[in-house]
């Protein structure tokens, strides 16, 4: 397993993806300048790209709570484990289970992202619950997730399909496990060191790491804006459908109300009908017993 005491590189990337999202790019350009007599390393430090921002809220995760990454990782194996003696209601129940695990987990990094002072909006947070539903369907996603070194989000369908050459940081990043940084408290040197030297251009690199985070916010307020647009067309869909619906049941409450007029009318008319029979079963019945008594005395006519 890689060992990032023993390679400097892996532990450049380390400290390098553990620190906020905006200082990453100067903090890296600084690393570059320091290491600059060695070349192969000061290329490969070059060469590690900014991690998208879903792909630093789990490398945040992971470094912050690296007890709950396992257990999510742990639950992941013991699924795919179990699958081919599962049957289909076992299968739904954990897959219901393991939706809840994803949803939970990436409502945590969202609030440690927040109190980084990171605002996650619905996008990255989907992409931040695919990547750990990722790791749990498979053994590479739950590695690269696990080393704490991604640069993008991952996705996965379970069927083994899955590309990781763009996801991590460095090759050598499946089987590295990121080291944990607890959140840090008001001692600034609880914070990952990187030693980095005087950088003669740091007002250029500062106005560089300026216009980084303007890009950043404005990619965030473009895609605030896209969920916004979302979900007004929504509520216009909904208050659409729900006049039609109001429509519908004023139409259902005048029919009912004809109904209710011609079933008043019905009522008056079968009492009349029932009336009309009453009397003439009562005639029925007359008309029998004359029937009966001029039989009875015809029949006493012929006996005599």
């Amino acid at each position: 397993m890689p060992d990032s005491r023993s390679d400097p590189l892996l532990q450049i990337a380390d400290d390098l993806y553990g620190l906020p999202l905006a200082d990453f790019t100067p903090s890296r350009d600084a690393l570059v300048k320091e290491h600059k007599a060695d070349k192969a390393l000061a290329a490969g430090i070059k060469g590690l790209r900014k991690a998208s921002a879903a792909a630093w809220v789990v490398n945040l995760l992971v470094r912050r709570d690296p007890d709950q990454v396992d257990q999510v990782l742990a639950v992941g194996a013991a699924l795919r484990d179990a699958q081919e003696n599962l049957d289909a209601a076992q299968l739904r129940e954990f897959t219901k289970q393991r939706r809840q695990l994803t949803a939970s987990v990436t409502t945590a990094a969202r609030r440690m992202a927040r109190e980084e002072g990171v605002r996650t909006t619905e996008s990255v947070a989907d992409q931040v619950e695919a990547t750990l539903t990722a790791a749990m369907l498979e053994p590479d996603a739950a590695r690269a997730v696990r080393s704490g070194l991604l640069v993008t989000a991952i996705e996965a369908t379970g069927l083994g399909d899955l590309d990781l050459s763009g996801a991590v940081a460095l090759p050598e990043a499946l089987g590295f496990s990121a080291t944990a940084r607890p959140a840090p408290g008001p001692d600034p040197t609880t914070r990952p060191q990187l030693h980095v030297v005087p950088d003669p251009d740091a007002d250029a690199k500062a106005r560089a790491a300026a216009d980084e985070r303007l890009s950043d916010a404005r990619s965030a307020l473009s895609e605030a804006e896209k969920e916004h647009r979302a979900a007004r067309r929504t509520v216009e869909k909904l208050q659409a459908r729900t006049l039609q619906v109001q429509s519908e049941i004023d139409e259902l409450r005048s029919r009912i109300a004809e109904l209710e007029g011609a079933l008043e009318e019905v009522d008056d008319e079968l009492g009349d009908a029932e009336a009309v029979q009453a009397e003439t079963e009562e005639a029925v019945d007359e008309a029998r017993e004359e029937v009966e008594t001029a039989r009875a005395a015809r029949d006493k006519l012929r006996g005599g």
